[in-house]
Parts: structure tokens; C-alpha cells; sequence
């Protein structure tokens, strides 16, 4: 008990030396004896002041196509963005999208990764998000949505947390006003219970050549774990929106081979078949 004691008067002592009377000002006797070095109250408020937990609207969205890129306000309609968000991840789907942050001016990379700030239990960290994996790409009923199920890779504090898919849609209510968002998903972060995360990304950016999409994103963590954070984000997918390529499956029917001789023995069954019709054959008709 009394190593303990003298352990926190030196922590103190050394802390008092370099931050002066701020240090004094800013803490309780109670945060100096339960953690000397961890934030104050009032540090984690500026933070929160400063990290502004919001989405920016973006004044327009920016449509890359053909290797031109022009606001789409000026040439294009809501339903061309929508018509071009579900090529773009169909084409893409039960792929891997990295994510990175980005800078909205230029739209490139300048981390491999997303940070978000949170709180695991009493233990400040950050929480890492550097790709997502989309598992499913559907259709909605009313045919103004596109319902997506993705899988972020999440990491804390060296960990990664069990986290289940997300639920997410992509809409775009007008020409300016395009987001991805979701349900919420949840992660265990702690031993006590698990924490939800809910994110949203306002799409300014739309790469078709290249298969780039960026916005500004907000992302909220609520539980024994909780913080959050905002910023800009770009999604990289490896593929680019056009052209389609569906599966299409090889017929394997013994009377889709070709030749004479199948056709010959096609038209032999049909006939059969259909003697009640006189001289008349269904298929195949041949052309003079």
C-alpha cells in the first residue's frame, strides 16, 4: 500500500514539473490519485468541442466518368447517381473495399485507415477501420434504394472485436444529397457487453473509371465502449462501374448440343408429343 502511495507522489511530482499550475487547475484530488497522467474532464470536453460530431454537407456531388469529372447538378439527374451507385457495387459485390482517409480537396489518401477516438471501458484508445468487405448488394422493394451488407474491419488497441454485418443503404434523395448509412452494428469491444456502432458518409465524390467513392463520414460508438469520430472518407473498390458482367451458367440439358443429329432427335420427341396438332412444328423452324 504505502509503494503504491509513494509510486502516485512521484507521478505527481514529476507531472507538477512539467505542466505547472494548468495541471492543478484542470484536476481533481481524485483524478490525480486514481491516474495522474490520463486525461482531465476538461481535456476530453475540448476534444469533444473540437472534434465537431457531425456530418458537412456537401454543396454538390462530383461525377467522374470517361475521365472527366464535372458537379453533377450541372448534367445528370438523381436517378443516373442511383443507376450508377448500384453498377458500381454490384459489380463489386463479395469484394474487398479499402478504406482510407482522405482529403476532400483532391481526393486522395493521406492514411491507409480511419481513426476513430473511443473510450473501452475507463481506457482511452482508437479504433481503426481500413477496409470493408460487401457481402451482399440487393434491390430495394420501392426500387429508390440499393440495401447493402457490409462487414467493416474494425481494430482497437491491438484487438480485433467479433462485430456483426451492417446493414446499410445507398440513396440519393436529390442530385445533392447522397448517403450510405446503417442500422447500426454491433461489436464486442468488452468483456461486460457489446457496443453499437452506426455510421454515416454524405457522397460528394463518384469515381466510375476507377471505382473511388468519397464523403464525409460520421461514425458513433455507444456501450461500455464508446466515443467517435468524423472526417473525410474515400472507399476504393477494385473494380470500376461498367461494363456489367453477370454469371451467366453453361446449359447442361442433353438436348443443348448442336447438330443435326440432336435437332433431328428434338424434332422426333416433339412431334410425338404433339401428333394431336397435325403438320405443325413448335420448334425449331427452319429458315428458307
Amino acid at each position: 500500500m504505502s509503494k503504491n502511495i509513494s509510486k502516485r507522489i512521484l507521478f505527481l511530482g514529476v507531472a507538477l514539473c512539467l505542466s505547472g499550475c494548468e495541471y492543478l487547475r484542470t484536476r481533481t484530488p481524485q483524478d490525480i490519485l486514481r491516474d495522474p497522467f490520463a486525461p482531465s474532464a476538461a481535456e476530453y470536453a475540448e476534444q469533444g468541442r473540437q472534434m465537431h460530431p457531425y456530418v458537412k454537407a456537401p454543396s454538390s456531388v462530383v461525377v467522374c466518368r470517361s475521365h472527366q469529372c464535372a458537379p453533377a447538378k450541372l448534367s445528370m439527374s438523381k436517378e443516373y447517381i442511383y443507376n450508377s451507385l448500384l453498377h458500381l457495387f454490384d459489380n463489386n459485390n463479395y469484394q474487398k473495399a479499402l478504406i482510407c482517409q482522405g482529403d476532400p480537396a483532391s481526393h486522395v489518401c493521406l492514411e491507409n485507415y480511419i481513426t476513430v477516438p473511443l473510450t473501452a471501458g475507463i481506457t482511452p484508445t482508437n479504433a481503426y477501420i481500413d477496409h470493408v468487405k460487401i457481402t451482399d448488394v440487393i434491390i430495394g422493394k420501392k426500387a429508390n434504394k440499393v440495401n447493402l451488407i457490409l462487414n467493416y474491419n474494425l481494430t482497437f488497441g491491438g484487438q480485433v472485436p467479433d462485430c456483426t454485418p451492417s446493414k446499410s443503404i445507398v440513396f440519393a434523395k436529390t442530385i445533392d444529397h447522397v448517403l450510405l448509412e446503417d442500422s447500426g452494428y454491433t461489436c464486442k469491444m468488452t468483456t461486460i457487453g457489446q457496443s453499437t456502432v452506426k455510421t454515416v458518409l454524405a457522397i460528394d465524390y463518384i469515381d466510375l473509371d476507377y471505382g473511388y467513392i468519397g464523403g464525409f463520414y460520421s461514425i458513433g460508438i455507444s456501450g461500455p465502449a464508446y466515443g467517435g469520430g468524423n472526417g473525410y472518407m474515400i472507399l476504393r473498390l477494385p473494380k470500376n462501374a461498367y461494363p456489367l458482367t453477370p454469371q451467366l451458367k453453361k446449359p447442361t440439358s442433353k438436348n443443348s448440343a448442336k447438330g443435326p443429329k440432336a435437332i433431328a432427335e428434338y424434332k422426333g420427341e416433339e412431334t410425338k408429343q404433339n401428333h394431336g396438332l397435325g403438320n405443325v412444328e413448335v420448334f425449331p423452324i427452319n429458315k428458307e
